[in-house]
């Protein structure tokens, strides 16, 4: 359902059956874990999240980990206004 690399692969999955017999597949809730971080990246103008977690991770869809460490629920948030200290977790 998600790529190995989302936040959300590691989530459980859970099944319900509506009226009709249909089996509805859904993912349980994931709550932000506590990820420390222990180095700033000020954001530019037209910075986009991928390019900067490519350029910490070698990897743009470890975006994520940087959207959790920022505790925000949607990744653009971070970038919206340039000058923004945002905080980069370790890979791991």
């Amino acid at each position: 359902m998600f790529f190995k690399g989302s936040r959300y692969a590691k989530v459980d999955e859970l099944t319900w059956t509506d009226p009709a017999g249909r089996e509805v597949r859904y993912k349980k809730i994931r709550f932000i874990p506590s990820t420390t971080a222990t180095v700033g990246h000020i954001v530019h103008q037209g910075e986009r999240l991928d390019q900067i977690a490519y350029r910490y991770y070698r990897d743009a869809e470890r975006f994520w980990r940087i959207a959790d460490a920022n505790l925000v629920m949607w990744p653009a948030e971070l970038i919206e206004e340039a000058g923004r200290t945002i905080l980069i977790p370790p890979a791991e």
